[in-house]
């Protein structure tokens, strides 16, 4: 079903409540926990609904619109959006649904913190505009967080929450988002970016202790070994000599590098062999460097045959070492030259993708497992950023206790107490 506008969604709604028809929302198939795979019942599409519009300072757009749509209508009027997922293609109302963050949530975090207001339409079809700081009309409980800068597994139950924090992030199981109004900031004048290579982990690692504290930058991306290698197939020009690389993108007042060079100088960097840059094309050439390597990792498992795994994980910034170590031992051990690790270490959110052949690949899901046990052990999180959809909801158990997770189920009860809304996301 492709409804034309909310009309058409509160109609589907309302015949399906009644009938008791589960219902899957399906955005622009960009995620990665199989959410808006159906498993019976009736499949709404919300593609129609791209009505985007750019005021000074806020964007109003349709579950439909398309991230990168949204990004370039913004970045024509002198503005931006801050969250960047990865997936330019990824439709609104997914990131909405997974509290996306992508790259730049080490300054500005996900995108929970951008909406301004909320069209949401409930199980029963009624529809409800909600603005920040509307506070809900029950007491949905609370729940206690992990300490770690970004969480997006199972609901957000917290003191002084509203409708907007629930939500978002709640996987397409409480409400359908039909659209929303967004802040937006205005772009930069400045921006100096820089991938900087090391000759190792370890001296990668005391950058990032370093640069984490004393910078402002919007981004601290990690790559390791591994990963940089798969990236040579695109960019022979990455020095050989590296073993690590961090990429950063700083904000500047002054439009003067001079801070960061003398922190680069400062680091045990390959500092001739980094690639700084200011200019808005050698900047988009390094986010390409960086979009390109879940695609490499794809194309990777794609040729060779293998099945590729990946974390989604998060621990405490402290624990951030010990956490890497842990997944490097490990690797060592079971799939030692089959796996990667990237991702977002200003956050302590790395991802690990590790590529099992078929013979191992029980192997590599009970790993998985172990790596999620020991970021909840370490005070961590089993989803940072892509949420648990139907793969991954097993992991819900290992972070929250069974009354934590009942009082999720019984916010879930009240907004759709005939549980059409993702049947089998989150929750059996």
């Amino acid at each position: 079903m492709v409804p034309s506008d909310e009309a058409g969604v509160v109609a589907v709604l309302r015949e399906a409540s009644a009938a008791g028809i589960p219902v899957t929302i399906a955005g622009a198939g960009t995620g990665l926990t199989g959410a808006r795979v159906p498993l019976g019942g009736w499949v709404v599409s919300l593609e129609k609904f791209t009505r985007l519009e750019i005021e000074p300072g806020h964007a109003r757009a349709g579950a439909g619109v398309l991230l990168r749509d949204l990004h370039a209508a913004a970045q024509s009027t002198g503005q931006f959006y801050p969250p960047d997922p990865t997936e330019a293609g990824a439709s609104l109302g997914g990131t909405i649904a997974t509290n996306a963050s992508g790259s730049r949530s080490f300054k500005y975090g996900a995108t929970r913190r951008w909406i301004e207001r909320l069209r949401v339409i409930l199980a029963d079809g009624r529809v409800m505009d909600v603005a920040r700081g509307d506070a809900i009309d029950f007491d949905p409980g609370t729940i206690p967080l992990p300490n770690v800068r970004k969480n997006t597994a199972g609901y957000l139950l917290k003191p002084g929450m509203d409708w907007i924090d629930l939500f978002t992030g709640s996987e397409g199981t409480l409400g359908v988002v039909t659209g929303a109004q967004l802040r937006l900031l205005p772009a930069p004048q400045n921006v100096l970016a820089g991938v900087i290579f090391f000759p190792d982990d370890e001296s990668a690692l005391d950058a990032v202790d370093v640069w984490r504290s004393a910078s402002e930058a919007r981004m601290l991306e990690y790559f390791d070994a591994p990963s940089l290698s798969l990236l040579r197939q695109r960019f022979p020009e990455v020095p050989a000599a590296a073993g690590a690389a961090i990429l950063f993108d700083q904000e500047l007042e002054s439009g003067d590098p001079g801070e960061w060079i003398a922190r680069i100088e400062a680091s045990k960097a390959l500092v001739n062999d980094s690639w700084l840059a200011q200019s808005a094309a050698d900047r988009e050439r390094f986010r390409r460097f960086r979009h390109a390597l879940p695609e490499l990792v794809n194309d990777t498992a794609r040729r060779n045959g293998t099945l590729k795994m990946g974390t989604d994980y998060a621990v405490p910034l402290l624990r951030n070492r010990e956490m890497l170590a842990y997944y490097r031992q490990r690797l060592a051990k079971d799939f030692p030259g089959r796996n990667a690790i990237f991702g977002h270490i200003g956050d302590a959110h790395v991802h690990v993708n590790l590529f099992s052949s078929p013979g191992d690949a029980q192997a590599a899901t009970d790993l998985m497992l172990e790596f999620a046990r020991k970021a909840v052990e370490l005070g961590g999180t089993v989803s940072a950023e892509h949420g648990l959809g139907r793969r991954k909801k097993h992991l819900l158990k290992l972070q929250y206790a069974p009354e934590h997770l009942e009082a999720m189920q019984a916010v879930k009860r009240r907004l759709d107490p005939r549980n059409i809304l993702g049947r089998g996301v989150l929750w059996d």
